[in-house]
C-alpha cells in the first residue's frame, strides 16, 4: 500500500472514554466508520505509539495516528454513499445500508458495493459477497446482519430459513387498505412480458408471503409496517402493488416521483434475531432517513 499523508490528532476532553473508530470516523479524510474500522484493521491507525485495535476508548490528550494508505491497483474502492454500522462484535455487524449503495457485485453493479467496502470486516461463504446474509434493493435502505466468519453465517443463514429473523419494514403507499392487518400469500416469478421485473404468478415454486399492519392513514396514502417470511427479489413491493398499494416514488412497481421521491418510500427499519453465538435476543431499529421523512412530512401536509 502506498502511503498518502498521515494525520495526527490529540483527542479533546469531549472525546474522552469514546471508542477510538467513532473518534477518527469524524476526520473528514476518514469519513465512517465502515472507514475508520478498515483503517485500524489494516494496522493504519496508532495510539500512544502503538498500533490500534479497533475497540479500544481514548482518553483526553492521547494522541491518534491515521495513516491514509491508497488502494491496490484494481481495488473498487469505497461506496460513493455512506453507511453506518450499527452493532458489531467478533462474530457479526449490523449495517445501517443507505438508498443508492448496492449489496453485492451483480451484473451492472461490479463495483462499489456495500460486501466490497466491509471488506476486511466481514467474512464467511461467496468470496464475493463475504458475510451476506440477506439483501436489500439498491434503492432501499436500513438494516442489513453480516457474519464475520463461515461458522456464523451458516448459523445466521439456518436462522434466515427457519424464519428466526425478524425483518420489519416501513413502507408509504398509495391507497388505503381494506383491513388494518393482513397477509399477502402470492408466488412471485420473472414477469413473461418484462423479464426484469418480478410479478407474481401463480405457476411459479416460488412461495411468497408478506404480512403488513396499516399505521397511519394520509389521505390517499397508508403508513404501513411491512414484515416478510420470505425474501424474494422484489417480493414487498410487487405484493403491495398486487393488491392496489403500490410503494410510492417506486419507479418500477409504484407512483415514480410521487411526493419528489426519487426512490421508492421503503425502510428496514426494524431487524431482530438470536445472536448466533451468545443466543442473546437482540433487536436494532433504524429511524427513516431524511428523504422519506420529508416525503412522510409532504404527505401528511397535502392530505
Amino acid at each position: 500500500m502506498t502511503s498518502l499523508s498521515k494525520i495526527e490528532l490529540i483527542v479533546s476532553p469531549d472525546h474522552a472514554g469514546e471508542r477510538l473508530d467513532r473518534v477518527i470516523a469524524d476526520i473528514p479524510e476518514v469519513g465512517s466508520r465502515a472507514q475508520a474500522a478498515k483503517l485500524i484493521a489494516q494496522g493504519a491507525v496508532a495510539l500512544g505509539g502503538e498500533t490500534a485495535r479497533k475497540s479500544e476508548r481514548v482518553d483526553a490528550g492521547d494522541i491518534v495516528v491515521v495513516e491514509l494508505v491508497a488502494p491496490p491497483t484494481g481495488d473498487p474502492g469505497e461506496p460513493a454513499v455512506p453507511f453506518e454500522i450499527v452493532y458489531e462484535d467478533g462474530s457479526l455487524l449490523v449495517v445501517d445500508k443507505p438508498s443508492g449503495l448496492v449489496v453485492h457485485p451483480a451484473p451492472g453493479n461490479r463495483t462499489g458495493t456495500l460486501s466490497q467496502a466491509l471488506a476486511g470486516l466481514a467474512g464467511g461463504g461467496d468470496p464475493e459477497r463475504p458475510g451476506i446474509v440477506h439483501r436489500l434493493d439498491k434503492e432501499t435502505s436500513g438494516l442489513l446482519v453480516v457474519a464475520r466468519n463461515d461458522d456464523v453465517l451458516r448459523k445466521l443463514q439456518k436462522a434466515l430459513q427457519a424464519r428466526e429473523i425478524a425483518r420489519k419494514y416501513t413502507a408509504l403507499v398509495r391507497g388505503q387498505a381494506e383491513s388494518v392487518k393482513g397477509t399477502i400469500d402470492a408466488p412471485l416469478g420473472r414477469d413473461r412480458r418484462n423479464p426484469e421485473n418480478i410479478a407474481v404468478r401463480m405457476d411459479s415454486d416460488r412461495a411468497a408471503i408478506t404480512h403488513f399492519e396499516v399505521v397511519e392513514e394520509i389521505g390517499p396514502r397508508s403508513l404501513l409496517h411491512v414484515s416478510l417470511e420470505t425474501g424474494r427479489t422484489h417480493q414487498i413491493r410487487v405484493h403491495l402493488a398486487a393488491i392496489g398499494l403500490p410503494v410510492c416514488g417506486d419507479p418500477q412497481y409504484g407512483i415514480a416521483g410521487d411526493l419528489g421521491l426519487d426512490r421508492q418510500f421503503l425502510h428496514a427499519s426494524e431487524l431482530s434475531f438470536a445472536h448466533p453465538v451468545t443466543r442473546e435476543h437482540m433487536t436494532f431499529g433504524s429511524p427513516l432517513p431524511p428523504d422519506l421523512a420529508r416525503a412522510l412530512e409532504f404527505a401528511r401536509a397535502d392530505s
